[in-house]
């Protein structure tokens, strides 16, 4: 049975920790992966980047960083995964052990645990198998770019360079023993008004706002319950108007307004039902806002699915292989589905079965984030036993 160095494993991932990398400004954190891998004797022919950054909407410094490994080739080939950025607030991350957590000892940032604590659970499961000279199955490491800004990195991942593996376990947020086995979809609408600008002092009425007409398109999904939790009969969602800008000075009619806007639905089809009932709300209310010469404001919408959901079926090999490995360890994990994007969306959607574990993240997205030492060292030990176990 192989063995986790816990102290290794803390040193490891507060290093990690203490590299900035943002989505799009991964090239730090990735050059450190490819570092470790080669000091415990990787062949740097087995470590390549795909050219995801240059179809992702951001242009980014590096792509996708992939190890392909060989192994027992009468065993399937496994994956496992993690996301190499973080979100802006953990830029300036100074780890620190607080008792049975690690925290920033920058009061003003995250830690940047998610998901650097996912990155260091499969390197140091991966430098555990090599050290301990474990039977290995082909092993395919994925370590994936700009995973905050809408699943970029998985999305654009060059699937054909993994080696065509069987099953795939990615390490992300959370508790290590709940296991991620479904995921809602989700879809951005980008939506900018396009007014006509009046003097609101002398002829406010010879302008037409693009304010008044988001606000009209506003309190109409809102009252028709197209906003928040969408409830209709059955069918469950979500959706959320989350950045608004407009405008330039109080005594002129709004030209143009700016909002960007999401929904989310375990049903496909429900969630594009959202989508469209939020097109046609700001459609209406920009067709409704019309100056004194009969021009209204005119509505330019886009829209992005980022993912779409998946549920993985109860005999999947990856829930399988990884119940069987969560009971040689005399654990007992939940299966769980949830409400949230995660990079597995991805890979079920490219024909890879594909598991989400936590690492002890805890308060992702602030600058309260920390990372529960336990949990994380569980973590390590539950990759390496899905190593160890691939059959």
């Amino acid at each position: 049975m192989g063995v986790i160095n816990a102290r290794r494993a803390l040193d490891l991932v507060m290093r990690l920790m203490h590299i900035p990398g943002i989505s799009g400004q991964e090239a730090k954190i990735a050059d450190e992966i490819r570092r470790c891998l080669c000091e415990w004797g990787i062949p740097a022919s087995s470590i390549s980047h795909d050219s995801a950054h240059r179809r992702t909407p951001l242009a980014g410094e590096v792509g996708n960083l992939i190890v392909r490994l060989p192994g027992d080739r009468k065993r399937p080939r496994i994956m496992l995964s993690a996301h190499m950025d973080t979100v802006p607030i953990c830029q300036g991350s100074r780890p620190k052990r607080n008792g049975q957590m690690i925290e920033s000892a920058n009061r003003s940032t995250g830690l940047g645990a998610d998901d650097r604590a996912g990155v260091a659970v499969v390197l140091t499961a991966m430098q555990a198998a090599i050290e301990q000279q474990i039977s290995l199955p082909p092993i395919t490491l994925c370590f994936f770019i700009q995973e905050e800004i809408g699943l970029q990195g998985s999305r654009h991942l060059s699937v054909n360079r993994l080696g065509k593996p069987q099953v795939a376990f990615n390490f992300d947020g959370g508790s290590p023993l709940k296991m991620t086995v479904g995921a809602t979809s989700g879809e951005r609408i980008r939506i900018c008004l396009r007014g006509i600008p009046a003097h609101a002092g002398l002829a406010p009425q010879d302008g037409a706002s693009a304010i008044h007409a988001a606000g009209l398109a506003i309190a109409d999904l809102q009252r028709s319950g197209w906003l928040g939790q969408v409830r209709k009969g059955r069918r469950r969602g979500t959706s959320n108007i989350g950045v608004i800008q407009g405008g330039n000075a109080t005594n002129v009619v709004c030209e143009t307004c700016e909002l960007q806007a999401e929904a989310r639905s375990h049903d496909g089809e429900f969630r594009q039902e959202i989508v469209n009932r939020i097109c046609e709300a700001f459609e209406k209310a920009a067709n409704q806002t019309v100056s004194s010469a009969g021009h209204s404001v005119i509505a330019e919408i886009s829209r992005r699915v980022d993912y779409e959901a998946f549920r993985l079926p109860d005999d999947s090999p990856a829930i399988v292989l990884l119940e069987k490995a969560m009971e040689a360890l005399h654990l007992q994990p939940t299966r769980s589905v949830t409400d949230g994007g995660v990079d597995a969306n991805w890979l079920v959607k490219h024909g890879i079965p594909t598991v989400t574990l936590g690492c002890g993240q805890r308060n992702v997205h602030t600058d309260k984030e920390k990372l529960h030492i336990e949990d994380y060292i569980l973590a390590c030990r539950i990759a390496l036993k899905v190593i160890e176990n691939a059959t």
